[in-house]
């Protein structure tokens, strides 16, 4: 259910129209502001052909009297061709304007939305990882492309459609009344129930393209899910059962749309009927007028195509109601992501000093004291409980302990991806607070288990490390991480496309590259997450004397899970229960019969080895 709720959304679905709502949308408009020359000419150039297109009836009108006239005897020809000129000259004036307003809105609209998109992206990048936890990727790209092409529609499509229906609305209204009163009259008399009929048909519409929306939005869920776990699809032999899953809830969707058609065909025979029917009802009472000189022909002509005009202006409301009740929708979810805090701004912590204006290269001293931390999304689950660990400048540090224990927390920590609730983690004697984000992950680098390359080449994952990096910089790297060697086997050799997420690469690729973009980095502090994981022996060994070149001068972070890894670390912590249970050297540590590491490594070794390493 909440991947489905995710998907309405994302589709900027109608929303209710509040003051608030509106209030949101106004506030986002502000980004019309750097362009509100263009804008202003566009709602010109808009005026102008919208005034023109009021012209066109009553020019029509004075032509087809002109030349009524000239039938009768009265020298029209010139009046007639004089109108003809004057009428080719409106068209050809509104025509230019037209281009002038679709113009300068593309462009305002355009740029406006260049501007919002960055602002969106940028800030949901700088957004805390609590953020991205209670969120589904599929809801924030959502608001990144529907949201804001339904914003965009709005700016580009919708307000100048509603400006331009306006003016003819009201104009036509008024010529009409300046026409003939008795025929207004006549006219207006059958909108309220048109009105009526239009809107209860309208609701029903809206209600089961709704329930199609819905229909749909389940089978692209099967879609979503299929392709995320193709794998799995693949390795249980199930295309079938997925197959028939999507039909399903296609045959749903079309189910539900063929209902929406029914009520769409319904109304739009009503519109034809219930319009011609308006238009006769005008041309037998305006054909009595003209029978008992009330009104000549071509008023009676410019009359109807006035009324032509309200009858169009009057329809397109309706829809664009729909698109503004979307927009707001889209704009009040852009907008709260525009509200949400950024990293760094919720902690509530004040620096006791200002950092400083040329920030220095970290020794790398780490202190973790009484460090107690829950995450947001589980605030009920207590996962380090008054945590305490050292690790001097230089100095490895392996993190064990069995799955739970906080290890994989500790990291995330020291990232300030969180915050401690409780305690405070030490950089160079400093809390880690005082630091801004962005000089303190400069200085670290981070070699994950489950390594996510980016789809471009192989040059551009490796210089991902520091941005800006020459060739020769990141075929050296490559040389340290023993990855020199398989990437010139590729004909592209360092301009080879990786893929989506390097699934043109194996795993141990992967590693070697996420290596290599770890020594570009040339950090203060690393961490490696089972780095050596995903390789064969040959190349774990090749890799392991890299990492120990890398690690030297440097403060690094290790988490294990193959003990065998870890034996030549400087300190070794026994992470369980979110508490430092053990603290020593492999020798140290293997030495206490009693101990959990002891019983960690006689799990994954067995008894007689456990003995013999600690001979």
């Amino acid at each position: 259910m909440a991947r489905h709720r995710i998907s309405r959304e994302s589709n900027a679905e109608p929303v209710r129209i509040t003051r608030s709502g509106l209030h949101e949308a106004v506030a986002l408009f502000a980004y019309l502001l750097p362009y509100r020359r263009l804008f202003i000419a566009g709602v010109s150039c808009l005026l102008i052909t919208s005034l023109a297109g009021l012209a066109f009836p009553f020019l029509a009108g004075r032509l087809i009297d002109a030349a009524q006239h000239g039938f009768e005897g009265v020298e029209g020809r010139g009046n007639v061709d004089g109108i003809a000129l004057l009428l080719i000259g409106v068209l050809a004036g509104q025509a230019i304007f037209s281009f002038g307003h679709s113009y300068l809105f593309a462009q305002v609209g355009e740029r406006t939305l260049a501007d919002l998109r960055r602002d969106t992206y940028s800030r949901l990048i700088r957004l805390p990882m609590s953020f991205f936890a209670n969120r589904r990727v599929g809801e924030l790209s959502g608001r990144i492309a529907a949201d804001l092409a339904q914003i965009q529609d709005t700016l580009i499509g919708a307000i100048p459609q509603f400006l331009r229906q306006l003016v003819l609305l009201a104009g036509g209204v008024t010529l009409i009344a300046l026409t003939s009163a008795r025929l207004t009259l006549v006219m207006l008399s059958s909108f309220p129930v048109l009105m009526l009929v239009a809107t209860i048909l309208g609701r029903k519409i809206r209600r089961v393209a709704e329930s199609a929306q819905d229909r749909l939005a389940d089978a692209n869920v099967v879609v979503e899910e299929t392709l995320q776990g193709i794998a799995s699809v693949k390795s249980f032999g199930n295309e079938d059962y997925e197959t028939g899953r999507y039909s399903s809830g296609l045959a749903a969707f079309v189910q539900a749309t063929l209902r929406g058609a029914l009520y769409r065909g319904a109304f739009v025979a009503f519109i034809v009927a219930a319009l011609f029917g308006s238009i006769v009802l005008v041309l037998w009472f305006g054909a009595r007028m003209v029978q008992n000189h009330e009104l000549t022909i071509g008023e009676l002509t410019q009359f109807l195509l006035y009324t032509m005009y309200i009858g169009g202006a009057v329809g397109s409301f309706a829809e664009l109601y729909a698109q503004l009740q979307r927009t707001v929708g889209a704009t009040q979810r852009v907008r709260e992501l525009l509200r949400e805090p950024i990293e760094g701004t919720m902690t509530g912590f004040v620096p006791t000093k200002p950092p400083p204006q040329k920030p220095e290269r970290l020794a790398g001293d780490l202190i973790f004291d009484g460090v107690t931390f829950a995450y947001p999304s589980r605030p009920e689950v207590t996962v380090l409980k008054g945590l305490s660990l050292i690790a001097s400048a230089g100095q490895s540090i392996a993190l064990v302990g069995p799955s739970g224990a906080g290890k994989s927390t500790i990291v995330s920590l020291l990232l300030r991806f969180y915050d401690p609730v409780g305690g405070r983690i030490l950089i160079d004697g400093q809390n880690a607070l005082e630091y801004p984000l962005a000089r303190l992950r400069n200085q670290m680098a981070v070699v994950p288990q489950d390594v996510l390359l980016f789809g471009g080449t192989i040059a551009e994952n490796i210089a991902y490390g520091r941005p800006g990096a020459t060739l020769s910089e990141i075929e050296f790297a490559a040389r340290q991480a023993h990855a020199h060697e398989f990437i010139i086997d590729f004909p592209e050799g360092y301009q080879t496309v990786v893929g989506e997420r390097g699934i043109k690469l194996s795993g141990g690729q992967r590693q070697r590259i996420a290596i290599a973009r770890a020594i570009l980095r040339d950090p203060a502090i690393l961490i490696l997450d089972e780095a050596t994981s995903s390789l064969d022996s040959e190349s774990e060994r090749l890799v392991q004397e890299a990492l120990d070149v890398l690690m030297k001068g440097r403060t690094s972070v290790i988490i294990a899970h193959r003990l065998s890894t870890i034996r030549k670390t400087d300190r070794i912590f026994v992470i369980d229960g979110g508490v430092v249970v053990e603290a020593g050297t492999h020798d140290e540590l293997i030495a206490h019969p009693m101990g959990v590491y002891r019983a960690l490594s006689e799990l994954q070794f067995g008894s007689h080895e456990s003995d013999d390493s600690s001979q």
